[in-house]
């Protein structure tokens, strides 16, 4: 199958964390035709939309050290229509352009698209969690979001916790996460003063601190609506943000059977929503955030559980591409018979 990856740059990859190099080099290991597309290279050529992608060229023997298969990857460009394409994985971080899912509405019924882009509209920012109905906080923090500066103020007046968490509702990768604490209360409004414009187009969130977060939280990858590795992330010291992209550290994780429940809870609707490969940020039993645009963390399970996750993730693609090719061969078969019929 001709697989493509939606990245923001090779160059930017970094092969001992990279968790889409990984599912590259396994995609090749299989046997399997590789490509990688960047945003900027999208267009539509004759009413059918098209890429400059960057197909890796076949290796005679393909490097089991990932930074050594990554420095010896060679490319060939060309323009392709995308329809080409069986299986194309979106692995870039948030933000990215509504224009590009625009892109790829042309070609979702004929290729295969990692998570659904439907899904990614409604599940692109940390607004996700309101889809899910847990009235009392079982198992998500007390959450507010606004754009505005007088409800946040609000909010904070009304909280009888002494830590809250604030946050941008468009930031990856830890960036923008502060605490706040009551008795700093003069700074607030400089902070949101930052955060929100004038115009109110910029939404924060302003969360529950959770107890035990000053040593973390747990990254789960999710595959399928079931979850398949995790891993604990410590914060740096004199440091919040346990995001490794923030200086964070991994540290091997079992989960508890509390987490097990609750991802089991919510992988039904995951699946319904067409989320198959996501990345849940939790602390205790409580999940922060659903990561559905390019979750990362397979390096690190792998090498604390000697596991090779990117297998179960290439199994899956591989799985879903035979599943379409089977129902449209069955589609085929009954119009034909149709057809058939009627002559």
């Amino acid at each position: 199958m001709h697989v493509g990856f939606i990245i923001e740059h090779w160059d930017n990859l970094e092969p001992t964390k990279s968790s889409t190099l990984l599912m590259i080099k396994e995609c090749l290991h299989r046997n399997h035709r590789v490509s990688i597309l960047y945003t900027n290279n999208l267009t539509v050529r004759n009413n059918v939309v098209h890429g400059y992608i960057y197909t890796l060229k076949p290796m005679d023997k393909i490097p089991e050290n990932v930074t050594t298969f990554y420095n010896k990857v060679e490319f060939e460009r060309s323009m392709s229509a995308l329809h080409a394409f069986d299986c194309i994985m979106i692995r870039k971080d948030p933000p990215i352009n509504p224009i590009v899912f625009n892109f790829l509405d042309a070609i979702k019924d004929e290729v295969i698209i990692i998570n659904d882009l439907d899904g990614i509209r409604k599940a692109n920012n940390k607004l996700y969690t309101t889809t899910f109905h847990d009235p009392n906080n079982t198992y998500l923090p007390i959450t507010h979001v606004s754009g505005s500066k007088k409800f946040i103020n609000r909010i904070i007046d009304e909280s009888k916790k002494e830590k809250m968490i604030l946050k941008p509702l468009d930031g990856s990768g830890g960036r923008g996460v502060i605490v706040l604490e009551k008795n700093a209360r003069t700074n607030i409004n400089s902070l949101l003063d930052f955060y929100i414009s004038d115009s109110g187009d910029n939404y924060v969130i302003i969360q529950e601190y959770i107890e035990g977060a000053e040593d973390g939280d747990v990254r789960v990858l999710m595959l399928n609506g079931n979850p398949i590795g995790a891993y604990h992330r410590k914060p740096a010291a004199g440091e919040v943000r346990a995001n490794i992209q923030a200086g964070g550290s991994a540290h091997k994780y079992t989960m508890t059977e509390g987490q097990k429940k609750i991802c089991k809870k919510i992988g039904a609707k995951l699946i319904s929503d067409g989320l198959f490969f996501v990345g849940l940020d939790m602390i205790g039993d409580k999940i922060l955030e659903v990561n559905v645009l390019n979750p990362g963390g397979i390096t690190n399970i792998n090498r604390l559980n000697k596991v090779k996750l990117q297998k179960q993730l290439v199994d899956f693609l591989e799985e879903k591409v035979e599943e379409k090719l089977e129902k449209r061969i069955e589609l085929e078969y009954l119009l034909k018979r149709l057809s058939d019929l009627r002559e």
